[in-house]
């Protein structure tokens, strides 16, 4: 294996980039936990269709860029967990790993760069984002659902030493952080009237997005 496609795995494998050495894993546990990413990884992606098309359609009728932004993040974490299924579909996984985390990370730059440009034009005189109750539900829905996945995924991928199945749990994640920031945007909207709090959230959406993909493109997601 080339050494730039085995860096991130080496870290995890090694003291020196965890901080503690990993006890191997026999062949029948990595089975095992093969498995468990890839029924993890379909949940995620089959949770995130229905998030993204609920919240794009929601967000579309009320003009509201945080729940566009947190749709497309849905998206974007679709793409990531589809990644991570091609990789573990392959007899040796690790061969992909580096590919897999290239996809991860152009998913949230994309993300990162249509929420910018939407929430920009928003606050500049794109019009007010108006009250949805079906993204105040979905809000408070995904901040349960999503750091039961993402706990799950992670310590999974930790024990494989799997740099790409870190990656997506912490792009399931971003999900919970972002769902508490969508609620906290859509309810000081509906409360107080307050159409900027819309597109401020969003650009946090945005933020945190830019730095996750460049975590993920530099591989230091295995620890």
């Amino acid at each position: 294996m080339r050494r730039g496609d085995s860096a991130v795995t080496d870290c995890c494998a090694d003291s020196s980039g965890c901080g503690d050495a990993r006890p191997a894993v026999d062949a029948a546990r990595r089975a095992v936990l093969h498995r468990r990413v890839q029924w993890l990884v379909a949940g995620t992606i089959t949770y995130n269709v229905v998030e993204a098309i609920v919240a794009v359609s929601a967000g579309t009728i009320a003009s509201s860029s945080a729940l566009v932004a947190f749709g497309l993040d849905s998206v974007a974490e679709v793409l990531s967990a589809v990644a991570v299924a091609w990789q573990f579909a392959s007899a040796d996984p690790e061969r992909r790993e580096r590919t897999a985390l290239r996809v991860i990370a152009v998913s949230f730059f994309l993300l990162a760069a249509y929420v910018t440009a939407d929430s920009v034009r928003s606050l500049f005189g794109g019009g007010e984002a108006e009250h949805s109750t079906a993204g105040i539900v979905l809000a408070a829905v995904s901040l349960v659902v999503m750091p039961v996945l993402s706990g799950a995924q992670r310590r999974a991928g930790r024990e494989l030493g799997s740099a790409s199945a870190v990656a997506d749990s912490k792009q399931t994640l971003l999900c919970t952080y972002l769902s508490g920031v969508l609620l906290a945007g859509l309810l000081v909207n509906a409360l107080f009237g307050w159409y900027w709090a819309d597109p401020v959230a969003a650009l946090v959406i945005a933020a945190v997005a830019v730095r996750e993909g460049l975590e993920a493109w530099r591989g230091e997601h295995c620890c």
